[in-house]
């Protein structure tokens, strides 16, 4: 299986739109409250190039085997750098090999000593976030909407 982290830029915005619009995906996406068409991922593509542009890091396209498979990896929000990870429900099975190579990334190349993740409150099976080091570590706003936060620092991840 071959793996590649491309720029979104670098994939067809009709497999983002795809994407975007499955509503297995969308069910966990609290933000995305109407149609996701053309102008819309053009925006969204702007604004996750700008990240890059002004941190330094930012979102990637997933491909395996040549197939684009989702996006996700780290931005910044509220001062550090949150982990996402969006992918086709066909790839879920991918999630572990995708996560363990943005975090090997987060705290080794990039020198993060922590990061975070985001989850609206109606995700309840967060066994495996638990399980990999993350800790509750409160709630934010974003958008009018509630979050909660999980943080994993360095020291206490396989990687640190």
């Amino acid at each position: 299986m071959t793996t590649e982290f491309k720029r979104l830029t670098e994939v067809d915005s009709s497999d983002i739109i795809e994407l975007m619009n499955n509503p297995l995906v969308r069910r966990h996406m609290p933000l995305a409250t109407s149609c996701f068409g053309e102008s819309e991922c053009e925006e969204f593509i702007a604004a996750k190039e700008r990240l890059w542009k002004e941190d330094g890091y930012g979102p990637w396209a997933f491909v395996v085997d040549g197939q684009f498979v989702g996006w996700g990896g780290l931005q910044r929000e509220n001062g550090e750098a949150d982990l996402g990870l969006v992918l086709h429900p066909d790839h879920w099975g991918l999630g572990k090999i995708l996560y363990s190579e943005i975090i090997r990334r987060a705290f080794g190349e990039m020198g993060f000593e922590a990061v975070t993740v985001l989850l609206p409150p109606t995700r309840k099976n967060i066994k495996g976030l638990l399980r990999l080091g993350f800790r509750k570590n409160g709630q934010l706003e974003v958008a009018d909407k509630t979050f909660l936060r999980y943080r994993l620092e360095k020291r206490k991840s396989s990687i640190g």
